[in-house]
């Protein structure tokens, strides 16, 4: 991505027409529970809350100049009157039969837009129980070599398009959390041993990869909202580079990680210890199945472990957090549904090294924190390519458990720093100035000090 491709302020193209929005996993709680809010909130029945390009405000120049837009009044963004949906799942219920069986939604919710819920039917999946063994897929392609699967996805794309008018589309993967993979060069180290993989059927590629695969042929950005390896390898950064489509990921930080990105860098910035971080969450939906899978378990577990190792930085700071002990576990609990409890026993010391604790019970709703992340990333995603913002989107850090990045450099997980990136990128796009929050610059030249 370099600096002269980009587009800014008045270059930048509006967005016209429907803006398609693929979801592999359509059926499942969250893309449905996605599906039905946009659909809510344009029909006037609820409010988009937990989405910043909705609610959220950013501020633009100096403090006492009072200017702070809503994001959505800042850059140009498609709006949610524009969103189309289409999608693969494994079931062949439509999504208002699916938002019933996933039970997040209230049923009054869901008879008020019952009408548009059963018009969107998912396409038949690419699907392979060895990467997702505790689910048994039903509604399946045909295609027996990955090659094939690849170009019956290509062809769902067009058809898509073809059929609502899009020229615009993006993929968000809503799907199940596969098992865990490491990079393997021969497959995965170019595009050239990716495609040779995928042309000898090689069973170590999973459908994730397949399905980016076709968007990012297609012209689609792709977004992983899984912690599956999917896009973050050589392979796929260099087919995105190619062509000229942004890729973003990995996993959406909901429940607990997002907690651990808002205590954590809270404990490092006022210089307090970590002895050991527990945490344990109970999920009884389609997800909690999934990971009641020891690999799909590690997958998941990768994303969520990493978090504090690299917001505490143990090498800075080796007296205060390089021996703390952090444990991570999921338990499926099928009367808990899709709404989960995630409960964390905190060890920290302070002063002298006296010991303190903290507990956290967060009885959250997986879907419901997840579906405006899916909103915002799909109207931020549809930017950046207009834009011209090809490849990782590490701007898009906020949404993500475990956020993608160049491979020199080390993620950011701080969520008020990625926050601050987003907008400052924002800020940039659009030629205002970069938000430092220096501050001095308000006394120094003060007359009466």
């Amino acid at each position: 991505m370099k600096e002269k491709n980009l587009k800014r302020n008045d270059q930048i193209e509006v967005p016209q027409g429907p803006l398609g929005v693929l979801i592999p996993g359509i059926g499942g709680a969250v893309s449905t529970t996605f599906i039905a809010g946009v659909e809510l909130v344009r029909k006037g029945l609820a409010e988009p809350i937990g989405s910043l390009t909705q609610l959220a405000t950013i501020r633009l120049g100096k403090r006492n100049e009072r200017r702070s837009p809503k994001i959505k009044d800042f850059v140009p963004l498609a709006s949610m009157e524009d969103m189309v949906f289409g999608g693969w799942d494994i079931y062949e219920a439509n999504a208002h039969e699916a938002a019933l069986y996933a039970r997040v939604l209230r049923r009054d919710h869901l008879d008020s837009i019952k009408d548009f819920l059963s018009t969107i039917r998912p396409m038949k999946a690419v699907f392979d129980r060895a990467f997702v063994r505790n689910l048994d897929g039903t509604y399946v392609k045909e295609e027996r070599s990955l090659r094939a699967r690849v170009e019956a996805l290509k062809e769902d794309i067009a058809r898509f398009k073809a059929a609502h008018g899009a020229r615009r589309c993006v993929m968000i993967w809503c799907g199940s959390t596969e098992v865990f993979l490491r990079q393997e060069d021969d497959i995965h180290g170019s595009i050239d041993a990716l495609q040779k993989a995928i042309d000898a059927s090689d069973p170590r590629i999973p459908p994730s990869m397949l399905y980016a695969v076709a968007a990012l042929e297609s012209g689609v950005p792709f977004i992983n909202g899984a912690p599956n390896l999917t896009i973050d390898v050589p392979a796929m950064m260099e087919l995105a580079g190619r062509e000229g489509v942004p890729i973003a990921g990995k996993d959406f930080k909901t429940g607990q990680t997002l907690m651990k990105t808002i205590l954590a860098p809270g404990l490092k910035s006022r210089m307090l210890g970590l002895e050991g971080w527990y945490s344990t969450n109970i999920l009884g939906n389609r997800d909690g199945l999934v990971l009641d899978d020891k690999d799909s378990f590690k997958t998941k577990e990768e994303s969520k472990l990493s978090v504090l190792e690299y917001i505490l930085q143990p090498h800075l700071y080796p007296t205060l957090y390089k021996n703390y002990y952090h444990k991570v576990t999921i338990n499926y609990y099928p009367p808990r549904g899709d709404n989960k409890e995630g409960w964390d026993c905190i060890d920290i010391f302070g002063w002298l090294g006296y010991p303190m604790q903290i507990k956290v019970d967060f009885l959250c709703r997986d879907s419901i924190l997840a579906a405006p992340l899916v909103a915002d990333l799909a109207l931020f995603m549809d930017l950046a390519q207009r834009v011209g913002m090809s490849g990782i989107q590490e701007w898009l850090s906020f949404y993500f458990k475990s956020p993608m990045h160049k491979e020199d450099l080390y993620p950011e997980h701080d969520l008020f720093i990625q926050l601050m990136k987003l907008k400052n990128t924002l800020r940039y796009l659009m030629g205002e100035e970069q938000i430092t929050h220096f501050g001095l610059d308000y006394y120094m030249n003060d007359e009466k000090s």
